[in-house]
């Protein structure tokens, strides 16, 4: 008698495989742009190819993952459209999600508050796997008391998007008053929350945002695009001058 049918224990194997990619995403093993060698990595796994691609296909409808039509897999790269556009969302929903906590959170939702904050601390410059889902726990604890599931989902499926952009951002070395900030940030927000304070919960959690680490690498994506097409646009006007300098040496009428 077998455990289970070849069809549930594929999927077992693609959720397994979907997981232990989207960790090796979120961490930085797999950097953003960087080809899936989908053989090595199945075998890594311990899972066949199959599985792996039905992950892979998961995580594209996520959009940590592009996939071409030889099937061919990268991690999908960054970009300073995507990060304004997460801290655009970001930006509206988080304090929405806090002032709704604030109105409607139970006894349970503030012991599970209380619990993720318990050794909650700013994220380091290199921070490992456990201490993004450290800091995705606290938040999730907050928003998931606005018992809005729709905004809830909606958080969720933000998040690991917006990890990526942390760790860009973790690039650039915070000093300790920007550690405490956050550290004090995250103590008013459960502090606001837990005491029913939905305008002021709100109001922190928009500083919050304004100054976190996807804003900062939102900041960043955009002033290196503007820079890269202040070059293009350079190159393209000396191009043009030397054609035209060119065609005056010719003797043509241009």
């Amino acid at each position: 008698m077998t455990n289970g049918t070849s069809a549930e224990l594929s999927t077992t194997k693609a959720d397994h495989a979907y997981l232990r990619v989207k960790e090796l995403i979120l961490s930085g093993v797999l950097p953003p742009g960087s080809v899936i060698a989908q053989v090595t990595l199945a075998r890594d796994i311990g899972i066949s190819t199959t599985p792996l691609r039905e992950a892979l296909r998961r995580l594209k409808s996520e959009g940590l993952v592009a996939l071409d039509a030889h099937r061919d897999a990268r991690v999908a790269p960054l970009s300073a459209e995507e990060a304004r556009d997460l801290l655009e969302m970001r930006r509206s929903l988080d304090p929405l999600a806090v002032a709704l906590a604030a109105e409607r959170r139970t006894r349970s939702d503030i012991a599970g508050m209380r619990a993720a904050a318990e050794g909650l601390s700013p994220l380091p410059g290199d921070p490992a796997y456990e201490q993004l889902v450290a800091h995705r726990r606290f938040h999730a604890a907050l928003y998931g008391a606005s018992h809005n599931d729709l905004l809830i989902g909606t958080l969720d499926g933000l998040w690991d998007k917006s990890d990526r952009y942390r760790r860009l951002a973790l690039e650039v070395e915070r000093g300790q008053a920007a550690r405490d900030r956050k550290a004090g940030e995250h103590e008013a927000l459960l502090e606001y929350v837990i005491a029913g304070d939905a305008y002021g919960a709100a109001a922190v959690m928009r500083e919050h945002i304004d100054t976190s680490l996807g804003a900062q690498a939102a900041r960043r994506l955009r002033a290196q695009a503007d820079s890269a097409r202040a070059d293009f646009d350079q190159a393209d006007f000396d191009r043009a001058g030397a054609e035209r300098a060119g065609s005056e040496v010719d003797g043509i009428d241009v």
